[in-house]
Protein backbone atom coordinates (compact mmCIF):
# COMPACT_ATOMS: atom_id res chain seq x y z
CA UNK A 1 0.00 0.00 0.00
CA UNK A 2 1.12 3.55 -0.41
CA UNK A 3 0.88 6.69 1.10
CA UNK A 4 0.01 10.84 -0.84
CA UNK A 5 0.98 14.03 -0.30
CA UNK A 6 -1.93 16.45 -0.96
CA UNK A 7 -2.02 19.98 -0.89
CA UNK A 8 -5.07 22.59 -0.31
CA UNK A 9 -6.40 25.27 -2.33
CA UNK A 10 -8.55 28.43 -1.74
CA UNK A 11 -9.86 28.48 1.19
CA UNK A 12 -7.26 27.35 3.53
CA UNK A 13 -5.89 30.66 4.27
CA UNK A 14 -5.28 32.82 7.60
CA UNK A 15 -3.48 35.58 8.30
CA UNK A 16 -0.34 34.60 10.02
CA UNK A 17 0.23 31.64 8.92
CA UNK A 18 3.42 29.89 9.04
CA UNK A 19 4.96 32.73 10.47
CA UNK A 20 6.23 30.65 13.27
CA UNK A 21 7.65 28.54 10.86
CA UNK A 22 9.43 31.49 9.38
CA UNK A 23 11.01 32.22 12.76
CA UNK A 24 12.23 29.29 13.85
CA UNK A 25 12.86 27.34 10.68
CA UNK A 26 15.56 28.02 8.77
CA UNK A 27 14.06 25.53 5.47
CA UNK A 28 11.16 27.34 5.70
CA UNK A 29 12.32 30.96 5.90
CA UNK A 30 14.34 30.37 2.77
CA UNK A 31 10.99 29.51 1.21
CA UNK A 32 9.26 32.50 1.91
CA UNK A 33 12.06 34.36 1.04
CA UNK A 34 12.30 32.94 -2.32
CA UNK A 35 9.01 33.54 -3.05
CA UNK A 36 9.18 37.07 -2.16
CA UNK A 37 12.13 37.51 -4.30
CA UNK A 38 10.66 35.76 -7.55
CA UNK A 39 7.32 38.14 -7.18
CA UNK A 40 9.70 41.17 -6.80
CA UNK A 41 7.28 41.98 -3.36
CA UNK A 42 6.99 41.30 0.73
CA UNK A 43 4.14 38.90 -0.06
CA UNK A 44 5.45 37.15 3.38
CA UNK A 45 4.36 40.38 4.86
CA UNK A 46 0.67 40.18 3.42
CA UNK A 47 0.48 36.58 4.79
CA UNK A 48 2.39 37.30 8.06
CA UNK A 49 0.91 40.81 9.19
CA UNK A 50 -1.47 41.95 6.13
CA UNK A 51 -5.18 42.30 6.22
CA UNK A 52 -7.28 39.03 5.59
CA UNK A 53 -9.05 40.78 2.80
CA UNK A 54 -5.41 41.61 0.88
CA UNK A 55 -4.59 38.22 1.28
CA UNK A 56 -7.95 36.85 0.01
CA UNK A 57 -7.43 38.47 -3.42
CA UNK A 58 -7.04 35.70 -5.52
CA UNK A 59 -3.29 37.29 -6.83
CA UNK A 60 -2.18 37.31 -3.39
CA UNK A 61 -3.91 33.79 -1.57
CA UNK A 62 -2.71 31.55 -4.78
CA UNK A 63 0.97 31.86 -3.94
CA UNK A 64 0.68 32.65 -0.43
CA UNK A 65 -1.21 29.57 0.46
CA UNK A 66 1.69 27.41 -2.09
CA UNK A 67 4.34 29.46 -0.23
CA UNK A 68 3.06 27.90 3.41
CA UNK A 69 2.58 24.26 1.89
CA UNK A 70 5.79 23.88 0.62
CA UNK A 71 7.32 25.44 3.67
CA UNK A 72 5.26 23.36 5.76
CA UNK A 73 7.11 20.16 3.00
CA UNK A 74 10.85 21.35 3.80
CA UNK A 75 10.17 22.31 7.00
CA UNK A 76 9.27 18.59 7.90
CA UNK A 77 11.78 16.82 6.69
CA UNK A 78 9.62 14.20 4.87
CA UNK A 79 11.01 12.70 1.88
CA UNK A 80 9.55 12.91 -1.44
CA UNK A 81 6.93 10.48 -1.66
CA UNK A 82 5.23 8.13 -4.41
CA UNK A 83 2.00 10.56 -4.68
CA UNK A 84 0.91 13.23 -4.58
CA UNK A 85 -2.10 15.92 -5.75
CA UNK A 86 -3.74 18.80 -5.01
CA UNK A 87 -7.06 20.83 -4.68
CA UNK A 88 -6.97 23.71 -7.78
CA UNK A 89 -4.07 25.51 -7.23
CA UNK A 90 -2.40 23.08 -5.01
CA UNK A 91 -2.17 21.34 -8.10
CA UNK A 92 1.23 23.43 -8.36
CA UNK A 93 2.18 22.80 -4.93
CA UNK A 94 2.56 19.41 -5.64
CA UNK A 95 4.13 19.82 -8.75
CA UNK A 96 6.88 22.09 -6.66
CA UNK A 97 7.07 19.48 -4.00
CA UNK A 98 7.43 16.33 -7.07
CA UNK A 99 10.34 18.73 -8.67
CA UNK A 100 8.35 19.21 -11.69
CA UNK A 101 8.63 22.96 -11.27
CA UNK A 102 10.70 25.13 -9.26
CA UNK A 103 9.45 27.05 -6.11
CA UNK A 104 10.09 30.21 -7.90
CA UNK A 105 8.51 29.17 -11.30
CA UNK A 106 5.68 27.84 -9.07
CA UNK A 107 5.41 31.64 -7.86
CA UNK A 108 5.21 33.29 -10.99
CA UNK A 109 3.07 31.44 -12.28
CA UNK A 110 0.34 31.20 -9.31
CA UNK A 111 0.63 35.39 -9.45
CA UNK A 112 -0.02 35.39 -13.22
CA UNK A 113 -2.98 32.96 -12.84
CA UNK A 114 -4.43 34.73 -9.83
CA UNK A 115 -4.40 37.96 -11.94
CA UNK A 116 -5.27 36.39 -15.32
CA UNK A 117 -8.68 35.41 -13.14
CA UNK A 118 -9.24 38.76 -11.86
CA UNK A 119 -9.21 39.96 -14.66
CA UNK A 120 -11.17 37.77 -16.71
CA UNK A 121 -13.82 38.82 -13.88
CA UNK A 122 -13.43 41.58 -12.18
CA UNK A 123 -14.06 41.97 -8.17
CA UNK A 124 -17.63 42.07 -7.78
CA UNK A 125 -19.08 40.48 -11.39
CA UNK A 126 -18.55 37.10 -9.95
CA UNK A 127 -19.58 34.27 -7.47
CA UNK A 128 -18.85 30.91 -6.23
CA UNK A 129 -20.78 28.85 -3.45
CA UNK A 130 -20.49 25.28 -2.30
CA UNK A 131 -23.92 23.41 -2.50
CA UNK A 132 -24.48 20.74 0.71
CA UNK A 133 -26.73 18.06 0.13
CA UNK A 134 -27.40 17.42 -3.13
CA UNK A 135 -25.88 14.82 -6.10
CA UNK A 136 -23.47 16.05 -8.24
CA UNK A 137 -25.33 15.28 -11.55
CA UNK A 138 -28.30 17.41 -10.03
CA UNK A 139 -26.19 20.81 -9.61
CA UNK A 140 -24.58 20.06 -12.61
CA UNK A 141 -28.37 19.66 -14.61
CA UNK A 142 -29.15 23.07 -12.79
CA UNK A 143 -25.68 25.21 -13.39
CA UNK A 144 -26.41 24.50 -16.96
CA UNK A 145 -29.92 25.69 -17.04
CA UNK A 146 -28.30 28.79 -15.88
CA UNK A 147 -25.56 29.53 -17.12
CA UNK A 148 -23.15 28.95 -14.56
CA UNK A 149 -20.68 25.50 -13.71
CA UNK A 150 -20.21 23.08 -11.40
CA UNK A 151 -16.62 24.01 -10.09
CA UNK A 152 -15.82 21.24 -7.58
CA UNK A 153 -16.86 17.92 -6.78
CA UNK A 154 -15.95 17.90 -3.60
CA UNK A 155 -17.02 15.00 -1.37
CA UNK A 156 -20.82 13.33 -1.33
CA UNK A 157 -22.88 16.17 -1.34
CA UNK A 158 -20.59 18.96 -1.50
CA UNK A 159 -20.18 20.91 -4.63
CA UNK A 160 -19.26 23.83 -5.36
CA UNK A 161 -20.53 26.40 -8.45
CA UNK A 162 -19.34 29.27 -9.78
CA UNK A 163 -19.87 32.01 -12.26
CA UNK A 164 -21.02 35.28 -13.21
CA UNK A 165 -23.16 36.59 -9.72
CA UNK A 166 -26.46 36.74 -11.47
CA UNK A 167 -26.07 33.08 -13.05
CA UNK A 168 -24.91 31.83 -10.27
CA UNK A 169 -27.51 33.56 -7.91
CA UNK A 170 -30.50 32.18 -9.89
CA UNK A 171 -28.71 28.66 -9.91
CA UNK A 172 -28.84 29.02 -6.01
CA UNK A 173 -32.41 29.79 -6.04
CA UNK A 174 -33.22 26.73 -7.92
CA UNK A 175 -30.89 24.25 -6.27
CA UNK A 176 -32.51 25.72 -2.89
CA UNK A 177 -35.83 24.51 -4.58
CA UNK A 178 -34.67 21.46 -5.64
CA UNK A 179 -33.57 20.55 -1.99
CA UNK A 180 -30.07 21.71 -0.91
CA UNK A 181 -29.19 22.07 2.39
CA UNK A 182 -27.89 24.59 2.07
CA UNK A 183 -25.86 27.29 -0.63
CA UNK A 184 -23.31 29.81 0.89
CA UNK A 185 -21.33 31.92 -1.41
CA UNK A 186 -17.79 31.34 -0.26
CA UNK A 187 -14.75 34.38 0.45
CA UNK A 188 -13.31 34.55 -3.41
CA UNK A 189 -12.66 37.50 -5.02
CA UNK A 190 -13.09 35.65 -8.44
CA UNK A 191 -15.16 32.75 -9.77
CA UNK A 192 -13.10 29.70 -10.28
CA UNK A 193 -13.06 26.44 -12.94
CA UNK A 194 -15.65 28.15 -15.18
CA UNK A 195 -16.47 29.11 -18.57
CA UNK A 196 -16.28 32.90 -17.71
CA UNK A 197 -12.36 32.03 -17.12
CA UNK A 198 -12.10 31.57 -20.97
CA UNK A 199 -10.29 34.80 -20.73
CA UNK A 200 -7.46 33.41 -18.65
CA UNK A 201 -6.70 30.61 -21.56
CA UNK A 202 -4.56 32.41 -23.40
CA UNK A 203 -2.35 34.76 -21.01
CA UNK A 204 -1.96 31.56 -18.98
CA UNK A 205 -0.36 29.66 -22.06
CA UNK A 206 1.62 32.75 -23.46
CA UNK A 207 2.95 32.67 -19.26
CA UNK A 208 3.45 29.28 -19.70
CA UNK A 209 5.73 29.07 -22.69
CA UNK A 210 8.67 30.86 -20.42
CA UNK A 211 8.14 27.84 -17.81
CA UNK A 212 10.44 24.74 -17.97
CA UNK A 213 8.18 22.14 -16.69
CA UNK A 214 10.24 18.40 -15.60
CA UNK A 215 8.77 14.87 -15.09
CA UNK A 216 7.61 14.83 -11.58
CA UNK A 217 9.50 12.74 -9.27
CA UNK A 218 6.45 11.46 -7.89
CA UNK A 219 2.99 10.35 -9.07
CA UNK A 220 1.02 13.26 -9.67
CA UNK A 221 -2.82 12.67 -9.86
CA UNK A 222 -4.61 15.49 -12.27
CA UNK A 223 -7.83 16.82 -10.80
CA UNK A 224 -8.50 16.52 -15.22
CA UNK A 225 -7.84 13.14 -15.50
CA UNK A 226 -8.03 12.10 -11.78
CA UNK A 227 -5.36 9.47 -12.61
CA UNK A 228 -1.79 10.15 -13.21
CA UNK A 229 0.27 12.50 -15.84
CA UNK A 230 3.73 12.84 -16.05
CA UNK A 231 4.45 13.65 -19.55
CA UNK A 232 5.78 17.64 -18.89
CA UNK A 233 3.19 18.30 -22.19
CA UNK A 234 0.11 16.94 -20.93
CA UNK A 235 0.95 18.66 -17.59
CA UNK A 236 0.77 21.80 -18.51
CA UNK A 237 -2.27 21.08 -20.93
CA UNK A 238 -3.70 19.75 -17.56
CA UNK A 239 -3.17 23.01 -15.86
CA UNK A 240 -4.67 25.12 -18.19
CA UNK A 241 -7.58 23.06 -19.08
CA UNK A 242 -8.24 23.44 -15.08
CA UNK A 243 -9.20 27.32 -15.50
CA UNK A 244 -12.24 26.29 -17.29
CA UNK A 245 -13.26 23.08 -15.81
CA UNK A 246 -14.02 21.61 -12.68
CA UNK A 247 -11.95 20.02 -9.92
CA UNK A 248 -12.96 16.32 -9.75
CA UNK A 249 -11.48 15.77 -6.56
CA UNK A 250 -14.34 12.94 -5.19
CA UNK A 251 -13.60 10.99 -8.10
CA UNK A 252 -10.06 11.55 -8.13
CA UNK A 253 -9.90 10.01 -4.41
CA UNK A 254 -11.62 7.15 -5.46
CA UNK A 255 -9.02 6.44 -7.80
CA UNK A 256 -6.43 6.62 -5.39
CA UNK A 257 -8.06 3.87 -3.35
CA UNK A 258 -7.90 1.82 -6.98
CA UNK A 259 -4.19 2.80 -6.82
CA UNK A 260 -3.44 1.10 -3.56
CA UNK A 261 -3.50 4.08 -1.39
CA UNK A 262 -4.52 3.83 1.62
CA UNK A 263 -2.42 6.65 3.78
CA UNK A 264 -3.31 10.52 2.82
CA UNK A 265 -1.10 13.28 4.34
CA UNK A 266 -2.21 16.95 4.41
CA UNK A 267 0.38 19.75 4.08
CA UNK A 268 -0.37 22.88 4.47
CA UNK A 269 -2.59 25.55 6.11
CA UNK A 270 -6.35 23.90 7.66
CA UNK A 271 -7.56 20.39 7.42
CA UNK A 272 -10.04 20.76 4.62
CA UNK A 273 -8.80 17.89 2.08
CA UNK A 274 -8.71 15.65 5.14
CA UNK A 275 -12.25 15.98 6.08
CA UNK A 276 -13.43 15.78 2.04
CA UNK A 277 -11.12 12.31 1.96
CA UNK A 278 -12.62 11.01 5.10
CA UNK A 279 -16.16 11.58 3.62
CA UNK A 280 -15.30 10.08 0.33
CA UNK A 281 -14.11 6.60 1.67
CA UNK A 282 -13.23 5.31 4.72
CA UNK A 283 -10.67 3.10 3.10
CA UNK A 284 -7.84 6.23 2.98
CA UNK A 285 -6.43 7.51 6.33
CA UNK A 286 -5.58 11.25 6.83
CA UNK A 287 -3.08 13.02 8.57
CA UNK A 288 -2.61 16.72 9.66
CA UNK A 289 1.04 17.36 8.95
CA UNK A 290 2.44 19.20 11.79
CA UNK A 291 5.61 21.14 11.99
Amino acid sequence: MSSIYVFPGQGAQIVGMGHELYKTNAAARAVFDEVDDALNEKLSNIIFNGEMEELTLTKNVQPAIMATSVAMFRASGLPIPEYVAGHSLGEYTALCVAGAISLADTAKLLRARGNAMQKAVPVGMGLTSVVLGLDADVVRNICDECGCDLANDNCPGQVVISGLKTAVEAASEKLKSAGARRVMPLNLSAPVHCRDQEPSVALMRDVFENVKIETPKSKWISNKTCDVIENPDDIREALIYQLTHGVRWRESVLNMVDMGIDKAIEIGPGNVLSGLISRTTDKITTEKLEV
